[in-house]
Protein backbone atom coordinates (compact mmCIF):
# COMPACT_ATOMS: atom_id res chain seq x y z
CA UNK A 1 0.00 0.00 0.00
CA UNK A 2 1.30 3.94 -0.87
CA UNK A 3 2.30 6.60 1.81
CA UNK A 4 1.40 9.48 0.08
CA UNK A 5 3.00 12.63 1.53
CA UNK A 6 2.20 16.47 0.68
CA UNK A 7 4.44 19.67 1.05
CA UNK A 8 2.86 22.56 2.48
CA UNK A 9 2.41 25.90 4.27
CA UNK A 10 0.71 28.39 3.67
CA UNK A 11 3.14 30.71 1.95
CA UNK A 12 4.61 30.96 -1.51
CA UNK A 13 8.11 30.87 -2.63
CA UNK A 14 9.86 28.83 -0.11
CA UNK A 15 10.31 25.52 -2.49
CA UNK A 16 7.69 23.31 -2.22
CA UNK A 17 7.69 22.56 -6.03
CA UNK A 18 11.12 22.25 -5.93
CA UNK A 19 11.51 19.73 -2.93
CA UNK A 20 8.70 17.48 -3.88
CA UNK A 21 9.97 16.76 -7.18
CA UNK A 22 13.78 16.10 -6.26
CA UNK A 23 12.34 13.71 -3.50
CA UNK A 24 9.96 11.90 -6.04
CA UNK A 25 13.19 11.77 -8.20
CA UNK A 26 15.55 10.50 -5.06
CA UNK A 27 12.89 7.71 -4.45
CA UNK A 28 12.62 6.92 -8.05
CA UNK A 29 16.00 6.38 -8.09
CA UNK A 30 16.63 4.49 -5.62
CA UNK A 31 14.34 2.17 -7.09
CA UNK A 32 10.97 2.50 -6.22
CA UNK A 33 8.10 3.15 -8.28
CA UNK A 34 6.93 6.77 -7.53
CA UNK A 35 3.98 9.34 -8.29
CA UNK A 36 4.08 12.83 -8.22
CA UNK A 37 0.16 14.65 -8.72
CA UNK A 38 0.57 18.01 -9.62
CA UNK A 39 -2.10 19.55 -7.04
CA UNK A 40 -0.83 23.30 -7.89
CA UNK A 41 -3.15 24.89 -10.41
CA UNK A 42 0.26 26.72 -12.05
CA UNK A 43 1.32 23.55 -12.75
CA UNK A 44 5.02 24.53 -12.68
CA UNK A 45 5.76 20.67 -11.27
CA UNK A 46 4.56 19.65 -14.85
CA UNK A 47 6.63 22.40 -16.66
CA UNK A 48 9.50 20.63 -15.25
CA UNK A 49 9.09 17.72 -15.93
CA UNK A 50 6.93 17.59 -19.14
CA UNK A 51 7.79 19.96 -22.17
CA UNK A 52 4.67 19.42 -23.91
CA UNK A 53 1.09 19.18 -22.58
CA UNK A 54 -0.46 15.75 -22.77
CA UNK A 55 -3.77 14.54 -23.76
CA UNK A 56 -5.43 14.44 -20.03
CA UNK A 57 -4.22 15.90 -16.61
CA UNK A 58 -5.72 15.90 -13.16
CA UNK A 59 -8.65 18.08 -13.43
CA UNK A 60 -9.85 15.47 -16.17
CA UNK A 61 -9.46 12.56 -13.76
CA UNK A 62 -11.14 14.60 -10.62
CA UNK A 63 -14.16 15.48 -13.10
CA UNK A 64 -14.98 11.90 -14.65
CA UNK A 65 -13.89 12.38 -18.37
CA UNK A 66 -10.74 9.74 -17.77
CA UNK A 67 -9.61 7.01 -15.71
CA UNK A 68 -6.38 7.80 -13.93
CA UNK A 69 -4.52 5.56 -15.83
CA UNK A 70 -5.03 7.80 -18.84
CA UNK A 71 -3.94 10.81 -17.53
CA UNK A 72 0.02 9.37 -15.83
CA UNK A 73 2.79 10.23 -17.52
CA UNK A 74 5.87 8.17 -17.33
CA UNK A 75 9.07 10.44 -16.81
CA UNK A 76 11.13 8.05 -19.33
CA UNK A 77 14.41 10.17 -18.87
CA UNK A 78 13.85 9.42 -14.40
CA UNK A 79 13.06 5.61 -14.22
CA UNK A 80 10.11 4.80 -12.09
CA UNK A 81 9.09 7.92 -12.04
CA UNK A 82 5.63 8.58 -13.11
CA UNK A 83 3.66 12.35 -12.91
CA UNK A 84 -0.42 13.23 -13.37
CA UNK A 85 0.34 16.51 -14.90
CA UNK A 86 -1.77 19.84 -14.55
CA UNK A 87 -1.82 22.56 -17.44
CA UNK A 88 -2.17 26.55 -16.56
CA UNK A 89 -3.79 27.41 -19.78
CA UNK A 90 -6.66 27.23 -19.48
CA UNK A 91 -7.11 27.00 -15.64
CA UNK A 92 -9.49 24.07 -15.39
CA UNK A 93 -8.09 22.42 -12.46
CA UNK A 94 -8.50 26.62 -10.50
CA UNK A 95 -12.20 26.33 -12.58
CA UNK A 96 -13.17 23.04 -10.80
CA UNK A 97 -11.62 23.59 -6.91
CA UNK A 98 -13.66 27.18 -7.01
CA UNK A 99 -17.34 24.94 -8.25
CA UNK A 100 -17.71 21.24 -8.16
CA UNK A 101 -15.51 20.41 -5.33
CA UNK A 102 -17.12 21.88 -2.56
CA UNK A 103 -19.45 19.21 -3.23
CA UNK A 104 -16.57 16.69 -3.58
CA UNK A 105 -14.30 16.86 -0.64
CA UNK A 106 -12.40 13.54 -0.56
CA UNK A 107 -12.18 13.51 -4.22
CA UNK A 108 -8.46 13.42 -4.18
CA UNK A 109 -8.68 10.96 -0.95
CA UNK A 110 -10.44 8.19 -3.37
CA UNK A 111 -8.28 8.87 -6.21
CA UNK A 112 -5.02 8.68 -4.11
CA UNK A 113 -6.78 4.90 -2.07
CA UNK A 114 -7.42 3.38 -5.85
CA UNK A 115 -4.02 3.91 -7.09
CA UNK A 116 -2.20 2.26 -3.75
CA UNK A 117 -1.84 -0.61 -5.06
CA UNK A 118 -0.02 0.33 -8.07
CA UNK A 119 3.20 2.83 -6.81
CA UNK A 120 5.20 2.50 -4.03
CA UNK A 121 5.22 6.25 -3.04
CA UNK A 122 2.81 9.14 -3.81
CA UNK A 123 3.48 12.92 -3.66
CA UNK A 124 1.29 15.76 -3.92
CA UNK A 125 2.46 19.37 -5.04
CA UNK A 126 0.22 21.83 -3.59
CA UNK A 127 -0.45 25.89 -4.11
CA UNK A 128 0.47 28.04 -1.32
CA UNK A 129 -2.76 28.44 -0.39
CA UNK A 130 -5.35 26.42 2.12
CA UNK A 131 -8.44 26.70 0.11
CA UNK A 132 -10.82 24.00 -0.97
CA UNK A 133 -8.38 22.36 -3.18
CA UNK A 134 -5.46 22.34 -0.43
CA UNK A 135 -7.40 21.10 2.10
CA UNK A 136 -8.83 18.09 -0.26
CA UNK A 137 -5.74 17.22 -1.00
CA UNK A 138 -3.98 17.44 2.51
CA UNK A 139 -6.98 15.00 3.68
CA UNK A 140 -5.54 12.36 0.95
CA UNK A 141 -2.16 12.96 2.32
CA UNK A 142 -0.52 10.34 5.04
CA UNK A 143 1.93 12.97 6.33
CA UNK A 144 2.06 16.55 5.62
CA UNK A 145 5.93 18.43 5.45
CA UNK A 146 6.10 22.13 6.09
CA UNK A 147 8.77 23.26 4.02
CA UNK A 148 9.57 27.34 5.57
CA UNK A 149 13.10 29.29 4.44
CA UNK A 150 14.97 30.71 7.12
CA UNK A 151 13.23 33.93 7.74
CA UNK A 152 12.30 35.82 10.88
CA UNK A 153 8.43 35.25 10.05
CA UNK A 154 8.85 31.59 8.92
CA UNK A 155 7.96 30.27 12.23
CA UNK A 156 5.22 32.67 12.40
CA UNK A 157 3.84 31.32 9.15
CA UNK A 158 4.22 27.80 11.02
CA UNK A 159 2.11 28.38 13.62
CA UNK A 160 -0.78 29.45 11.97
CA UNK A 161 -0.55 26.53 9.45
CA UNK A 162 -0.59 24.56 12.58
CA UNK A 163 -3.48 26.06 13.92
CA UNK A 164 -5.34 25.56 10.34
CA UNK A 165 -4.34 22.04 10.28
CA UNK A 166 -5.78 21.66 13.98
CA UNK A 167 -9.21 22.30 12.14
CA UNK A 168 -8.59 20.75 9.61
CA UNK A 169 -8.31 16.91 11.32
CA UNK A 170 -11.23 17.92 13.43
CA UNK A 171 -13.62 19.30 10.95
CA UNK A 172 -12.56 16.65 8.03
CA UNK A 173 -11.78 13.92 10.80
CA UNK A 174 -8.14 13.58 9.03
CA UNK A 175 -5.48 11.62 10.80
CA UNK A 176 -2.80 13.64 8.99
CA UNK A 177 0.40 13.74 10.57
CA UNK A 178 2.79 16.44 11.08
CA UNK A 179 5.86 16.08 12.24
CA UNK A 180 8.38 17.66 10.02
CA UNK A 181 10.25 20.77 8.66
CA UNK A 182 12.36 21.33 6.07
CA UNK A 183 14.34 24.49 6.19
CA UNK A 184 15.49 25.65 2.51
CA UNK A 185 17.88 27.46 0.95
CA UNK A 186 19.80 27.06 4.27
CA UNK A 187 23.59 28.75 4.72
CA UNK A 188 24.95 27.83 7.69
CA UNK A 189 27.18 31.32 7.50
CA UNK A 190 24.69 33.45 8.05
CA UNK A 191 23.80 33.63 11.97
CA UNK A 192 19.97 34.57 11.09
CA UNK A 193 19.99 30.76 9.37
CA UNK A 194 21.62 28.92 12.51
CA UNK A 195 18.95 30.60 15.51
CA UNK A 196 16.05 29.97 12.84
CA UNK A 197 16.90 26.36 13.06
CA UNK A 198 17.73 26.24 16.36
CA UNK A 199 14.63 27.95 17.72
CA UNK A 200 12.47 25.29 15.00
CA UNK A 201 14.74 22.38 16.40
CA UNK A 202 13.22 23.56 20.25
CA UNK A 203 9.80 22.05 19.37
CA UNK A 204 8.45 18.82 18.56
CA UNK A 205 9.05 18.51 15.57
CA UNK A 206 12.27 16.89 13.24
CA UNK A 207 13.99 19.55 11.55
CA UNK A 208 15.88 19.12 8.04
CA UNK A 209 18.32 21.66 6.63
CA UNK A 210 18.69 21.85 2.07
CA UNK A 211 21.68 23.81 1.74
CA UNK A 212 21.06 26.91 -1.15
CA UNK A 213 22.34 24.54 -4.32
CA UNK A 214 22.44 26.06 -8.12
CA UNK A 215 21.80 23.00 -9.10
CA UNK A 216 17.67 23.09 -8.51
CA UNK A 217 17.55 25.65 -11.11
CA UNK A 218 19.51 24.32 -13.31
CA UNK A 219 18.21 21.42 -12.96
CA UNK A 220 14.49 22.56 -13.32
CA UNK A 221 15.29 24.36 -16.64
CA UNK A 222 16.72 21.37 -18.76
CA UNK A 223 13.79 18.89 -17.47
CA UNK A 224 15.49 16.67 -15.02
CA UNK A 225 16.33 15.09 -11.74
CA UNK A 226 18.78 17.31 -10.02
CA UNK A 227 20.25 14.01 -8.82
CA UNK A 228 21.38 13.74 -12.09
CA UNK A 229 22.12 16.84 -13.21
CA UNK A 230 25.71 18.13 -13.39
CA UNK A 231 27.30 21.70 -13.93
CA UNK A 232 30.89 21.41 -15.21
CA UNK A 233 30.89 17.61 -14.65
CA UNK A 234 29.82 18.71 -10.80
CA UNK A 235 26.25 17.47 -9.37
CA UNK A 236 24.71 18.33 -6.10
CA UNK A 237 26.80 19.71 -3.46
CA UNK A 238 27.33 16.90 -1.24
CA UNK A 239 25.16 18.56 1.84
CA UNK A 240 22.38 18.90 -0.83
CA UNK A 241 22.55 15.05 -1.39
CA UNK A 242 22.83 13.65 2.13
CA UNK A 243 19.93 15.65 2.94
CA UNK A 244 17.74 14.27 0.23
CA UNK A 245 19.09 11.19 0.86
CA UNK A 246 18.75 10.96 4.82
CA UNK A 247 14.90 12.42 4.10
CA UNK A 248 13.85 9.93 1.76
CA UNK A 249 14.71 7.17 4.29
CA UNK A 250 13.09 8.95 6.97
CA UNK A 251 9.98 9.45 5.30
CA UNK A 252 9.16 6.29 3.48
CA UNK A 253 10.44 3.99 6.64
Amino acid sequence: MAKTVSFHLQKGGIGKTTISGTLACQSAIDGYKTLLIDVDPQGNLSSWFMKEASQYELADVLQGKCYYEDAVVEIKAIPNLYLIPTFAIDGTLKLYSETKLSDEPFIIQDLVHSMNDDFDHIILDLSPGLGRLERSALIASDEVISPMTPEVFGLDGLEIFIEELSKLRKNLRSNLIHKRIIINSFDNRIKQHRDIFTAATEGKFTVYKIPVDPHFRKAQEAGMAPQLFKIRGRGLKPATAEAFEMLNQDIWS
